[in-house]
């Protein structure tokens, strides 16, 4: 059946909250966001206004400030997995049914909804239990056309972690045996280690630091995104990512150089052999605006050797 349209009181509350924040009434804004949740209906903003959707059976936070900040507390657990889902249903039944099936039993598999785009937040509610924590925030990702930046979602579950190791895992990478232990076995190995992952890269010396080569099992200058742990009491000293990264190409291998640079002399490695991964669509390259994407990435890789170029 069709989704019948909010009733017109709701439709009016979104009206006085959208006057409310452009007059920067934050306060009043905030109200009215709660009467309109109240009323059964979550509020977004979106470039043509405000848009109302019925109210989900589960709780949807305005904003990431929602989220808790345990930065501050002592290690629960060994490892959390953390997942950014914005949008692609399918995509998420796939990776977390991979994450639950391939990575032991103690892991935690962490998981923040953005704007339930096309009902994605839907399918992680139907996996939410004892391993699989979920949190649902209103805005919507910056690279499909909303506010929430890359880093503002990774930072959040950084935040609201508390494993003794983090682990990154993007909705495209599909677990086909245990490959998450291996990762976390590299780190333990060696008081020196920071971050392992599943593919590395080196920086290409020879072209001035201007790109990155692929680097096989050991020590690396950085591991990609698409699977990677790392120390979490390091990742929140260096206060990685940075908060300026909105889009995630470049922003891993930035985030590996600070790492390093906030414990001196750590390493980052591949464990040895194949891991047991494979890697479906790639939605954040393939499936967003190709001048957004260079645009963003571009800026990050800029900052990027701003920072740490010729650095040894």
């Amino acid at each position: 059946m069709p989704e019948q349209p909010a009733p017109p009181e709701v439709v009016a509350l979104a009206g006085q909250r959208a006057e409310a924040r452009a007059a920067r009434d934050f306060g009043a804004a905030d109200r009215l966001r709660d009467e309109i949740l109240a009323a059964g209906w979550v509020v977004t903003d979106s470039p043509d206004g405000p848009v109302l959707t019925p109210r989900p059976p589960y709780d949807v936070l305005p904003d990431l400030r929602g989220l808790p900040d345990r930065t501050g507390e002592p290690d629960t657990h060994r490892a959390t997995v953390s997942v950014v889902v914005d949008g692609w249903p399918d995509d998420v039944r796939t990776c977390l049914d991979a994450l639950l099936a391939h990575s032991p039993d103690d892991v935690v598999v962490q998981v923040l909804d953005l704007g339930n785009a096309d009902g994605a937040g839907d399918v992680l509610h139907g996996y939410a239990g004892e391993r699989v924590r979920e949190w649902h925030a209103a805005g919507t990702a910056a690279w499909r056309g909303g506010a929430v930046g890359w880093a503002d979602a990774r930072r959040a579950l950084l935040r609201a972690d508390t494993a003794r190791l983090h682990v990154w895992c993007d909705l495209s990478t599909v677990l086909t045996g245990d490959a998450v232990t291996p990762l976390l076995d590299a780190i333990d190995a060696a008081d020196d280690v920071v971050a392992s992952g599943w593919r590395g890269v080196n920086v290409d010396v020879a072209d001035e630091w201007r790109s990155f080569v692929d680097a096989g099992p050991g020590d690396v200058d950085a591991v990609l995104g698409y699977l990677m742990a790392m120390r979490r009491s390091v990742a929140v000293a260096a206060d990685v990512p940075h908060p300026k990264a909105r889009f995630y190409r470049n922003a891993d291998m930035e985030t590996c150089f600070a790492l390093r640079a906030a414990q001196p002399g750590s390493r980052i490695v591949v464990p040895a052999g194949e891991l047991p991964v494979r890697q479906d669509r790639h939605r954040g390259y393939h499936d967003t605006d190709p001048d957004y994407r260079d645009k963003e990435s571009a800026k990050t890789y800029q900052r990027f050797l701003h920072r740490f170029r010729d650095r040894a």
